[in-house]
């Protein structure tokens, strides 16, 4: 899984090259993908406030970036019912079959495990027509806070083959395996925003996601608003329909997709505000932390870069010197985002979690009964001791759930897929890495 710090920076790259960054060239004109949208994102259970975007033209690359902005629970016991958060990027190379085609997600997630404890942080997921896996994501600065620091999230497809890389912070954490050639025409699709289940129990503020995609000819372009659907499956909060059930969604366009804004709020007072244009003010200052920093590291201006993101991470690629190269070869362009090879923050926690929470914990995330789960323990202590340092961080200590069953997996469809393995943080409970179906012997 992660690697350590000396390890990346020793991979760095000599030779980059060139990419034009926010090209000027006329959009492509395409219809905005309104069916796909709606049919996608639309369940009785889980709620939506997304946007799909369709540039029509190839596309080999796509880029988001939002705050962690801290998403709250009621401390009630829900029983059973699954309570949980996803803001995510969602590109799809290839939809000529249909609608639901391979894609890659990344985001930032958060669940309520108990009356008062939940998850958050990012993570990673490859979604196919025969399974899925998904990857928790350990690097970045407290990427598991909500300090309403930015962070971005990226996938470039890879050089040669079908297959994308997947960036975070600008610094890779992964590669797909199962997606299909991108080719010309409507074909490719770009969604970002909000899902929700259990609506009732949650507080999302307002999340400034800001979204591009990348071009044939690697020119990283804003789409036409145009091009962009909507799908919000609760209504929009007014006097009418009021907290906590609905949704406040804005899109800022001006011609092309700038900003999509959207929040879920829980109650009343928080429903009258519109969502503000403006992110939140940061918690933190930048300036301490790029102070240690190495002047250039893989060709970016790492002051420039950490300022950048900072204050305006949606315009990173077109000014920081040396970044937009680096996301298309090197792909580790962050210096102050690599993994430390530390403690990790799951050792670190107070409480651990019984075999009773995961196993319920992954019946209601899988939709598998409690009696058709296999539940293994942690290691013992003296086993993590000798894997503490393993590269793929197989040291932290997890419970490890497998079933024979089928399951939808962590997709939010009808179709169920052959059996699931998945990991979860023995200290936390929180999902560390899981795949479904075929997927499973991909990963």
């Amino acid at each position: 899984m992660s690697r350590s710090r000396a390890r990346i920076l020793a991979s760095a790259c000599a030779g980059v090259t060139a990419l034009t960054v926010l090209g000027t060239a006329p959009s492509a004109s395409a219809a905005a993908p309104k069916e796909a949208c709606t049919g996608l994102y639309n369940a009785r259970i889980t709620f939506w406030a997304m946007t799909c975007s369709q540039p029509g033209e190839p596309m080999i690359g796509g880029f988001a970036t939002w705050r962690n902005i801290p998403i709250t629970f009621d401390q009630v016991d829900t029983g059973s019912a699954t309570v949980q958060v996803a803001n995510y990027l969602r590109v799809s190379p290839n939809t000529s079959s249909s609608p639901l085609a391979p894609n890659i997600e990344i985001g930032l997630y958060a669940e309520k495990t108990g009356k008062t404890t939940r998850t958050y942080g990012p993570r990673w997921s490859e979604l196919t027509t025969s399974g899925g896996r998904t990857t928790a994501i350990k690097a970045g600065v407290n990427p598991t806070k909500p300090d309403k620091r930015n962070h971005t999230y990226m996938t470039v497809r890879q050089d040669s083959g079908n297959q994308w890389d997947v960036l975070y912070d600008f610094n890779k954490v992964g590669s797909t395996t199962k997606q299909l050639k991108v080719i010309g025409g409507n074909t490719n699709r770009i969604d970002v925003g909000l899902e929700v289940t259990g609506p009732k129990y949650i507080n999302v503020p307002s999340i400034a996601n800001r979204m591009q995609f990348m071009t044939g000819n690697k020119a990283w372009q804003q789409v036409a608003t145009g091009n962009v659907a909507k799908s919000v499956t609760l209504p929009v909060c007014s006097t009418t329909h009021k907290p906590p059930s609905c949704f406040t969604t804005k899109l800022t366009d001006n011609s092309k997709f700038t900003q999509w804004t959207v929040s879920k709020p829980r109650r009343q007072a928080a429903a009258v505000t519109s969502p503000a244009a403006a992110p939140a003010a940061p918690t933190h200052s930048p300036d301490g932390a790029a102070a240690s920093l190495p002047a250039t590291f893989n060709g970016v201006d790492q002051q420039a870069l950490q300022a950048c993101l900072e204050n305006d991470p949606d315009s990173c690629l077109a000014t920081v010197p040396g970044l937009s190269e680096c996301v298309v070869t090197v792909r580790v362009c962050n210096a102050a985002a690599l993994p430390s090879g530390g403690t990790s923050e799951d050792a670190a926690a107070d409480a651990d979690v019984s075999a009773a929470d995961i196993r319920a914990r992954a019946a209601a995330a899988f939709d598998v009964p409690n009696e058709a789960l296999a539940v293994e323990p942690p290691a013992s202590p003296a086993a993590l001791k000798t894997r503490s340092n393993a590269a793929d961080g197989s040291g932290d200590a997890a419970w490890t759930v497998t079933s024979t069953s089928t399951t939808p997996g962590l997709q939010r469809t009808d179709r169920r897929f052959d059996g699931f393995t998945a990991r979860y943080s023995a200290h936390t409970g929180s999902l560390l890495e899981a795949c479904w179906g075929d997927l499973c012997d991909a990963s």
